[in-house]
Formats: C-alpha cells, sequence, structure tokens
C-alpha cells in the first residue's frame, strides 16, 4: 500500500477513530452496569446518565470521523493527481505512447481517488482491529470459555477475507481498464466527430465505443456477485457466532460464573470481536483501492528520462544525427540514422507513410529520446542539455497544433513568457495570419473560445506560435500541410527571408515544399536513403513517385509518360 502522506490531515482522522473505539468499547459494558441497577431496583440514574452521554459520544466521533474521511481523501486525492499529471508531462512522448488519453484520463480522475482512500482504509483496519480486541479482552474478563468460542470462527472469516479482496482486487482493475478503453475509444471518436458525421457511420462509432460495455457489465455484476457473497457468509457467521456465545454466557449464568448484567454485555461483545470479520464494505474498499493502486503504479513506474544540466553555449544551430536508432512496437522506428543538418541551412525530410518522419523530427528537437545513438546541436548531445535551454533553442510547429491560452495573443506566445506585442504580431504576419487574426471581433485579444477557426488558420497560429521564439533550430512536422499551395509559398518565402541564418527541418509531403529545401533528406523504412538537393532526387523515379499519384494504366496505343510530371 502506498505510504500515507499528511500528518496534519491523519491527526484528525487518528483522533475521531480513538474515540469511536473507546465509546464502542465501553458501550456494552456501560450497558450492562445499568440494566443491573436497575434490576437491583437501585438509583440508576449516574449509570443511565453514562449511558446517555457514552450514546452522545459514539454519535459525535462517527460524525468526526466522517468528516475527517472526506477531509483526508479529498486532499490525497488532489495530491495524487497532480503527481500523475506532473509525472505524465514529465514524461512527454513516451508517456503519450505507453498509455492512450483516454487510459490516462481514467487513471487520474477514477484511480486516484480509489487510491486516496489509503489513509481511511488503513484507520478503519486499525480501528476495527482495537475494537475487535477490545471486544475479546472482555470476552475474557467476563468469562474465557467465550473467547474460545468466538475463536472458532475467526480462521473461517479470515479466509472469506482474504479470497473476497484478491477476487474483487482483480475484478475492480478490469473494470476501471474497461472504463478507460471506453474513455479512449469516445476522445478518438471526438477527434474524428467531422468524418464520421460525413460518412454516416455515427451509429457504428457509437457501437465501437460502446463494444467493451457488455465485457464491464460481466464485470461489475461479477464483483457484486463476490460481495453478496461474502455480505451473505458474513451475516451467517457472525449471527451463529454471537448465539453461541450467548448460549455459553447463559450455562454461565446458570451456573453462577456470570452475572444476567454481564449477559447482556455479552450480546455486544461478541459481535465486537468479529466485527472485522464483518466489515464487508471495508473489505470492498479495500480491493479498491488496490485496484486503484496498481494503475497509479503502472504509471508512476514508467521512468522519467534523465535531464540534463549542460547549458546550450550559444551557437549557429548545426544538428548532427549519430547512428540513431528509435525502436517501435512492431520494430525499428527509425534505424542507424545519420544526419547532418549545415547551421543556418533548412532540410526537408521525406518519406513514404511510416518511414520515420514524425520520429526524426521528435528526435531531432528532443522530444524523444533514441533507445540508442546521438543527437547533437552545436556539438552539445541534447541528452545532456539543460531542458530550459533546449526549449529556447528549439521550436516546434505540428500538423495538427493544440492552441493553448486565454486569447490569440496568448496561444502565439504561450511558453515564450510574456513577448512584447509587436513580437507576436510580426509572428503571426510571417505565418500569414495577421490578417485573419485583426478581423476577429478583438484582434489579438480575442478569447480564444470565442475565436472559430479553420484548420489552415490554426495551423498559421501553430505556425507563430514557432516564430515568436528567437530559436536557432525551427522544426516544422508537416506545419503547411492545411494551407492552400498559394499561401504555403507565401509563408515559406517569408519565412526564408525572416528566419535566415536559423537552422530549418521540414518535413515534407508537398513536391515544392521539398524543392524550396537547401537538401532534402529520403527516409525508406527508418532509415536514410539518400540526402541531397530535390532536383538531383528528382532524376529517380521512386522518389518522384513519394509526391506523385499511382499512374493510371497505360492503354494501347498511348504515348503517356508520367516521367517528367512534377519536374522543378
Amino acid at each position: 500500500m502506498r505510504r500515507v502522506r499528511g500528518r496534519g490531515r491523519m491527526a484528525p482522522l487518528v483522533a475521531a477513530a480513538l474515540a469511536g473505539v473507546g465509546c464502542t468499547v465501553a458501550l456494552p459494558a456501560v450497558l450492562g452496569a445499568a440494566t443491573e441497577a436497575v434490576l437491583a431496583g437501585g438509583d440508576a440514574r449516574v449509570p443511565l446518565s453514562v449511558l446517555v452521554a457514552l450514546l452522545a459520544a459514539a454519535v459525535a466521533a462517527a460524525y468526526a470521523l466522517k468528516v475527517a474521511e472526506v477531509a483526508c481523501m479529498s486532499a490525497e486525492t488532489v495530491r495524487l493527481r497532480s503527481r500523475l499529471i506532473e509525472h505524465v508531462l514529465a514524461l512527454g512522448v513516451p508517456g503519450e505512447r505507453a498509455f492512450a488519453p483516454g487510459d490516462l484520463a481514467s487513471r487520474v480522475v477514477t484511480g486516484a481517488s480509489r487510491a486516496a482512500g489509503a489513509a481511511p482504509v488503513l484507520v478503519q483496519l486499525v480501528a476495527g482491529l482495537a475494537t475487535s480486541l477490545g471486544g475479546v479482552a472482555a470476552l475474557w474478563l467476563i468469562d474465557w470459555r467465550l473467547v474460545a468460542t468466538v475463536a472458532l470462527a475467526v480462521p473461517a472469516g479470515l479466509a472469506m477475507m482474504r479470497i473476497f479482496v484478491r477476487h474483487a482486487s482483480g475484478l475492480v482493475a478490469r473494470y476501471q481498464e474497461l472504463q478507460g478503453e471506453i474513455s479512449t475509444r469516445m476522445l478518438d471518436a471526438l477527434a474524428g466527430i467531422r468524418t464520421v458525421r460525413g460518412a454516416g457511420t455515427w451509429r457504428r462509432e457509437a457501437d465501437r465505443i460502446l463494444a467493451p460495455l457488455p465485457e464491464l457489465a460481466v464485470s461489475g455484476r461479477d464483483l457484486w456477485r463476490a460481495y453478496g457473497r461474502i455480505q451473505g457468509q458474513g451475516t451467517l457467521l457472525v449471527p451463529l457466532t454471537g448465539l453461541a456465545a450467548l448460549a455459553v454466557a447463559g450455562q454461565g449464568v446458570l451456573a453462577g460464573r456470570i452475572s444476567p448484567g454481564q449477559m447482556l454485555a455479552v450480546a455486544g461483545y461478541a459481535p465486537m470481536a468479529l466485527g472485522l470479520l464483518g466489515q464487508v464494505s471495508m473489505l470492498l474498499g479495500l480491493a479498491r483501492l488496490r485496484a486503484g493502486e496498481q494503475r497509479i503504479d503502472e504509471v508512476l513506474s514508467v521512468p522519467v528520462p534523465e535531464r540534463g544540466r549542460r547549458p546550450l553555449p550559444d551557437g549557429p544551430g548545426e544538428l548532427r544525427l549519430r547512428g540513431v536508432t528509435v525502436h517501435g512496437t512492431d520494430g525499428p522506428l527509425l534505424e542507424a540514422v545519420d544526419l547532418a543538418v549545415p547551421a543556418g541551412r533548412s532540410v526537408a525530410i521525406v518519406g513514404r507513410s511510416g518511414a520515420g518522419k514524425t520520429t526524426l523530427a521528435m528526435v531531432a528537437g528532443g522530444l524523444l529520446e533514441p533507445d540508442a545513438g546521438r543527437v547533437l546541436l552545436d556539438g552539445v548531445p541534447l541528452a545532456e542539455a539543460d531542458p530550459a535551454s533546449l526549449r529556447r533553442a528549439v521550436a516546434y510547429a505540428f500538423e495538427r497544433p493544440r492552441l493553448r491560452g486565454a486569447s490569440v495573443a496568448d496561444a502565439i506566445g504561450y511558453g515564450c513568457g510574456t513577448p512584447p506585442r509587436e513580437r507576436i504580431e510580426g509572428a503571426a504576419a510571417l505565418a500569414g495570419a495577421d490578417r485573419f487574426v485583426r478581423l476577429l471581433p478583438g484582434g489579438y485579444d480575442t478569447p480564444l473560445r470565442e475565436a472559430p477557426m479553420s484548420g489552415g488558420e490554426e495551423q498559421r497560429l501553430g505556425l507563430a506560435r514557432a516564430f515568436v521564439r528567437p530559436a536557432r533550430l525551427l522544426v516544422l512536422d508537416d506545419a503547411t500541410s492545411s494551407l492552400d499551395s498559394v499561401t504555403e509559398a507565401q509563408v515559406a518565402a517569408a519565412l526564408a527571408r525572416a528566419a535566415a541564418g536559423r537552422t530549418r527541418l521540414v518535413v515534407a509531403h508537398r513536391a515544392g515544399t521539398a524543392a524550396r529545401a537547401d537538401l532534402v533528406a529520403w527516409l525508406d523504412g527508418g532509415a536514410v536513403r539518400a540526402v541531397g538537393p530535390h532536383r538531383e532526387l528528382w532524376r529517380e523515379r521512386a522518389y518522384r513517385e513519394l509526391f506523385e499519384p499511382p499512374a493510371p494504366a497505360s492503354r494501347p496505343g498511348g504515348t503517356g509518360s508520367a516521367r517528367d510530371e512534377g519536374a522543378p
């Protein structure tokens, strides 16, 4: 079980639990004393007053315990969720690859709240054990035969508890996994909602999202069956043991060993001695706790890559990849890649789908550490570079940018401190976004939520976010794919003028983008097949086919040759 933290929050919880244990253990004895006083015909006002005060104290302790449990669980939930979120963000791209977004959301929301019950469950276990020991001690003081009678039920009760917790933990864990899978499918569907609606396949998509629902229902039913089974077993075991203890106590009364008041106390102490065995709801909480702990530990056990501490010295932005290899689930994504990007030059990365272009772009800027090999920026390995200086030196623009910030200006300056407005507007103009931003109701101060944008407009703001940084290396991962050819050419021309001296690594799918680069790195199957100017590589048919649609089948008498189509 995860180490419980927050002594300040634990103190009220422990104090309320101890008060409750004291009241519970004392209550049967006080009730027995009051009964004997009444039967003896004496003054019963004092024992009855003590009994009423004890009942009031027990109610107050139970209320304080619930309040302390809620406060402790709330604080611990916040701590666990904060730790999980910080850990996932620190993992970066490896964390995104290890866990689906919906699954992570389920772990953060459900798993953390379940695991946050560690302190209350621990206190309940200790309090239940203390109460049971108090009941056993009281029975021993009345008659040792009562303890022997109650002890006969303990082995069976412990075996029931162990089997239930082990079985229920697996069921709860599977239930939460299926919830996470449904969340993942839902997020995936929402990301492609336009495609779903456009294709008219929303019913099929709903069926896909809810496909795990039958198994989820089976897991839920199995859990409640197990709960009902142990509830029935406990309901049978504890009362039968209590009846056996009362029978022994009755014999003691007849033999003169036990008074009538003590026999009444036995009726309370016998179930109390076995109280821990009857706490089925606590056992279910323990099973949920174990499942939540397991799901949280699976995330926290993924090691965060060690961060370098070496500051990046000033440099022109020369990028070198030496023997870079990145492994995927189905084989290498990049294999022994050697690539040199001269300082201040632009290099386009081209290749078929799955060739490793995006992986190379992530490795080049330090978003993903290679499994083998090194990436150097101005001679400094990225793995040794200080993260803050690395982020200042490298700027990214992505195919599908996620805009963050309260306003459009905040979205452009995101992650760059508070850049002056002139710099933000200049970056937007460079990305071809200034015109449409000024047409918004509040211009650059328009709240981001109130600024509906097309995919191309979002992509331009993503470019502006990269351009606003005074970075020596720009990595553009298909960042102009949503722009029309004319706008892309205008942005490329403006970037070539304004970013003179910056090194640019551009993932390209269009021949025009590759042609505007100084050099082209051609990836094939995760390896570099060739590096050279676009015009020279264009002589190879395989290279041209990267940009050309499949040629139509030739017809008899046809003379069409696609060899020179699209040539620069």
